[in-house]
């Protein structure tokens, strides 16, 4: 029971500075997506594709979370674009008030869309509100079709879900048609997209979307 009670309340603060962080993001009228996966789904380069279509169409900047090292802020800072590393240190998520210092640090006066890349973790991130504006679920086809009824409460969640890594379905086992049928049937109202980092299918059509979705 008292584990119970310290998880609520350690929720119902974060809660409190979730709300802060909305309410400031949504004051400078800046569009804010929570990237969520596990480890290996490719969201890091799909957020590197996405900053090369719209970097010099919108002011965007990334706030990125990690386990361990800054690998993946170095590889989006080659790409133009501000980003704040949050590294911590065997945390399985980032929360709110971690969110709310990196605002700070970054700069939010005159941005359009700032991207939140999670920690690698189908579990805890979907507890956590970080102020966002929505979360988007990242999965591969190499991870199968099943995800979404082992991990329900992310997709539940979520308000759009990428599947990347289609140019592998032959070589996979896993079924597009399967996969779009367990995610809606956890989440009617999820958008879909496919994409490929290698090709490069699908990215312009999730560009599109988040050009559509600006809040200014």
């Amino acid at each position: 029971m008292s584990v119970i009670t310290i998880e609520r309340k350690v929720l119902e603060k974060n809660d409190e500075i979730a709300n802060i962080n909305r309410t400031l993001l949504k004051e400078n009228k800046i569009l804010t997506l929570n990237l969520v996966s596990s480890p290996g789904s490719g969201k890091t380069s799909i957020l590197e594709q996405t900053i090369d279509h719209l970097k010099d169409k919108i002011k965007l900047s990334v706030i990125e979370g990690d386990v361990q090292t800054d690998f993946d802020a170095q590889r989006i800072a080659r790409h133009g674009v501000p980003v704040v590393q949050i590294v911590t240190r065997g945390g399985c998520h980032l929360d709110a008030p971690l969110i709310r210092d990196a605002m700070v640090k970054i700069g939010i006066e005159n941005l359009d869309l700032l991207v939140i890349e999670n920690v690698g973790n189908l579990v805890c991130p979907a507890n956590y509100d970080l102020g966002e504006d929505m979360k988007v679920v990242v999965i591969s086809t190499t991870e199968g079709d099943d995800k979404p009824l082992k991990y329900p409460a992310m997709f539940r969640n979520a308000s759009v879900l990428i599947i990347n890594k289609v140019d592998l379905l032959p070589y996979v086992n896993c079924s597009l048609q399967e996969l779009r049928k367990n995610a809606l049937q956890i989440n009617p109202k999820l958008e879909i997209f496919e994409t490929s980092c290698t090709t490069g299918a699908g990215i312009e059509l999730w560009c599109g979307w988040i050009l559509q979705h600006l809040s200014k």
